[in-house]
Formats: C-alpha cells, sequence, structure tokens
C-alpha cells in the first residue's frame, strides 16, 4: 500500500527535506534522509525504497551522477529529482537518465505529494505483473525480435534482457497491446502518469527517446515506436508476429 511506503530523500537542505517529509509521513509514508550524495548513493544501493526522492545540486556527488549510478543495477525503483535549475536541459538530461519525474524549486507541496502518489501506484502496479497478481491480459507479446512478457514484466530483444525503468515498461506496454492506435502526449500522460502534467509533454518526448534507444536498431528510424506527426506516437502494427495468450 502507498501509506506503507519507503521514501528516501537525498537533499542538502535539511529545511526543504523536513517539509517534505513532514507531509509524506502524514500520509502514512517511512522516510529516511541522506544529505550529500555519496551517502544517499549508498543508502539507496541497500535497497528497499519504494520510491526515491533526489536533488541535482548535492555535495559529494550531485544528483545526475547518483541517478545514473542508482540506474546501472536498479531500473525500477521511481526517482523523482529537485532542483533550483530550471533550464530545460538539466530536466533532459534527468529524465534521460532515468529519472520519472522532476520538479523545479520553489515547488508545491501538495504537487509533489500527488506525484509522489502517482509514481508509487504505478510502481505497485508493475511489481504485482512481475509477481503475477491481477494479471489478467495476455502473457506475453512477441514483435519481431522483441519479445514482451507482462507476468514477470520482462522484455527481450534477440533474446538478450533490456533494462527497462517501471515508465519504459509501462509505456512500452500501453503500445504494444494497441498496436497501430495512436496516442497523443496528453494521452500519453494520463494513461502512463495517471496525473495531469500541464505543460510535462516534454516528458513523454523524453522516455520515448530512452526506450526507442533500448529496443530500436536504429532510434532516428523506429521499426516499432513511430511518431504521428501532429498526434503522438504509436506501435506500427505490421511488425506484430503472434501473441499467446
Amino acid at each position: 500500500m502507498i501509506s506503507k511506503s519507503k521514501i528516501l530523500i537525498i537533499e542538502d537542505d535539511r529545511e526543504i527535506s523536513k517539509v517534505v517529509a513532514i507531509n509524506l509521513k502524514d500520509a502514512g509514508m517511512e522516510i529516511e534522509y541522506a544529505y550529500n550524495g555519496g551517502h544517499g548513493l549508498e543508502m539507496a544501493k541497500t535497497g528497499g525504497y519504494n520510491l526515491i526522492i533526489l536533488d541535482i545540486m548535492l555535495p559529494v556527488l550531485d544528483g545526475i551522477t547518483v541517478c545514473k549510478k542508482i540506474r546501472e543495477d536498479d531500473p525500477l525503483t521511481p526517482i523523482m529529482m529537485l532542483t533550483a535549475k530550471a533550464e530545460e536541459i538539466d530536466r533532459i538530461i534527468g529524465l534521460e537518465l532515468g529519472a520519472d519525474d522532476y520538479m523545479t524549486k520553489p515547488f508545491s507541496i501538495r504537487e509533489l505529494t500527488a506525484r509522489v502518489r502517482a509514481l508509487l501506484r504505478r510502481s505497485q502496479v508493475a511489481i504485482q505483473n512481475a509477481q503475477n497478481i491481477e494479471n489478467q491480459s495476455k502473457n506475453h507479446i512477441i514483435y519481431k525480435d522483441l519479445y514482451i512478457d507482462f507476468e514477470k514484466h520482462q522484455v527481450l530483444l534477440n533474446n538478450q534482457i533490456i533494462d527497462l525503468t517501471v515508465k519504459e515498461f509501462e509505456l512500452l506496454a500501453l503500445f504494444a497491446r494497441n498496436p497501430g492506435r495512436a496516442y497523443s502526449r496528453n494521452d500519453i500522460l494520463n494513461l502512463v502518469w495517471e496525473y495531469q502534467f500541464q505543460g510535462y509533454e516534454h516528458t513523454v518526448n523524453t522516455h520515448i527517446n530512452r526506450l526507442r534507444n533500448k529496443i530500436e536498431k536504429d532510434p532516428s528510424n523506429p521499426q516499432y515506436i513511430v511518431t504521428v506527426w501532429g498526434v503522438g506516437y504509436r506501435f506500427n502494427q505490421n511488425t506484430k508476429e503472434g501473441i499467446d495468450d
């Protein structure tokens, strides 16, 4: 349950950590802290966290480096990045390295709490699918060299396991289960993130690019997830070779 979730806050500003923690504790979550990137990475590597809130500007190790190192071993734990930087490039770098969401300081604590809840919900669904809980859909789908196993929450490309984050897997599952259907960026935000991110359509673009880089032979000329100009994206139904129920 979300109220039982264990959250790691890696933030050197103790006042911000305290405010965030108070609100998440009020929602019944368990909070642990780290005030520099080195200590935060050590704690994150021990596992057991349901979500990590990670600042970018940190002593010892910056948040971008911490995010990258976490994702080397852990593709699934949701990461929300916080930063005082507002430049688009910082958001893109963080998301491309595996962050699931991004908030710029100063931020609304109510919005942050809502996003934390949304990330936890999606993460729990992914874990349930991996454990074959409440999985009522197709066991797996094969598209050419791409094998998607919904029960194991696993993707193979040419028989090699591809490490996907929770969001990347959910994006791929959405497209693969609905081949040929075009989704706008707002559709994807609502269906995958379960939250209306006004002005965050770039998040979809970033995650699509990351996913393409992992499953496409030529990401600049994708065969699976194709762009529908003026609309959004769709899964190329012509790649479909078989479905097992």
